[in-house]
């Protein structure tokens, strides 16, 4: 077999480690499980997936207008919103052309640029956060695409409204501006860009959401992307037939009306940042202001080292040496339990180190 030169050299996907027993915050899953009114949906609609689903997503497509105030053109849906990263790069992306993002930021467009044989280029980041003046200085004549990750994965920072605004007016018209908000139901700071207003007034913009995270349907892989209808008739010629399973598709339409159980999400992983925050600092360890429902710290020595002995004392948070943070931590904001034993595990492995 002559496989391809590109597939032998793309990078792998990092998970978030598990281990059966173990208390699991390394993947920033919702600790309450999915919407109670997804799983009634699935109850409902478990007699019939036998038949295949609607290929257009519809259904999903006519919710997410009603609730975003657009229309079904304004979407397309995808197996999670990492298959929408590829569609995007199967659009603009080919040999010769160049995506700007940043470092220390969501691995899937590196991955998602390089299967099409595009180059990546990695701005510097600014106290953990996306400098946009950093990628405006990376864009030039090749470029056609830039993906923002607000928040960022893995920092939890953000670019405010007026930044994203700003940066907007500086990009050509020809490069589509990617930005990830997959955590955008979690953040409550005022000054987050308003991207369904953006996405209207700029056709170069396109926003990426995902019912992964807060509506915790994080195993039927359901995401999606938002943009002019020019740009997702384009987008959605690299869409295979039937990418969204039926059970996916009536889960995530039903959790769309679950406000009760986002604002119960939103609330508990308020109070968990807190408490870490408070506890962190007393360990005397540094943390990014998140906007999202994970904290990342600065633990300093071997996060490698730290990740294997917390998995010992039955917690499993992410090293972040695969984002280029050797020294950093992720963790995923959980229960109130699941918090507590995380920090008496982490106390434990600092007393055992000395610290």
């Amino acid at each position: 077999m002559r496989v391809r030169q590109v597939v032998q050299s793309l990078p792998t996907y990092t998970a978030g480690a598990s281990r059966p027993g173990a208390i699991k915050l390394s993947s920033n899953e919702n600790p309450l499980g999915p919407s109670p009114l997804a799983l009634k949906a699935l109850k409902e609609a478990s007699e019939t997936i036998h038949l295949y689903p609607d290929k257009a997503c519809t259904s999903l497509k006519e919710k997410l207008a009603e609730v975003h105030g657009l229309t079904p053109k304004w979407f397309v849906i995808g197996n999670g919103s990492d298959e929408v990263m590829l569609f995007i790069a199967g659009a603009f992306v080919e040999r010769g052309i160049s995506v700007v993002t940043s470092e220390h930021t969501f691995s899937e467009y590196t991955f998602a640029t390089r299967v099409f044989e595009g180059e990546v280029r990695y701005a510097p980041m600014r106290e953990g956060r996306f400098a946009l003046s950093e990628l405006a200085a990376g864009i030039d004549s090749s470029t056609r695409v830039v993906f923002i990750c607000n928040p960022n994965n893995p920092t939890g920072t953000y670019v405010s409204h007026e930044e994203l605004v700003s940066f907007l007016e500086t990009v050509p018209e020809e490069v589509l501006v990617v930005v990830d908000e997959a955590y955008r139901e979690y953040v409550e700071a005022r000054d987050f860009p308003r991207t369904l207003e953006l996405v209207k007034r700029h056709p170069n913009l396109m926003v990426l959401r995902t019912f992964s995270k807060i509506y915790g349907l994080a195993g039927l892989r359901v995401g999606y992307g938002i943009a002019r209808p020019e740009v997702i008739r384009y987008v959605e010629r690299l869409k295979p037939p039937f990418n969204v399973n039926l059970l996916g598709q009536v889960a995530a339409r039903a959790a769309l009306d679950d406000t009760a159980f986002v604002e119960r999400s939103r609330a508990l992983t308020r109070e968990g940042k807190a408490f870490l925050y408070r506890e962190l600092s007393r360990l005397g360890l540094f943390a990014y202001p998140s906007e999202a429902n994970f904290v990342c710290f600065r633990l300093g020595g071997s996060s490698q080292e730290a990740f294997e002995a917390l998995m010992e004392r039955g917690v499993i948070i992410r090293p972040l040496d695969s984002f280029g943070l050797p020294g950093w931590m992720r963790v995923t904001v959980g229960t109130p339990d699941q918090n507590e034993a995380f920090i008496e595990a982490l106390s434990s492995y600092l007393a055992s180190r000395g610290r």
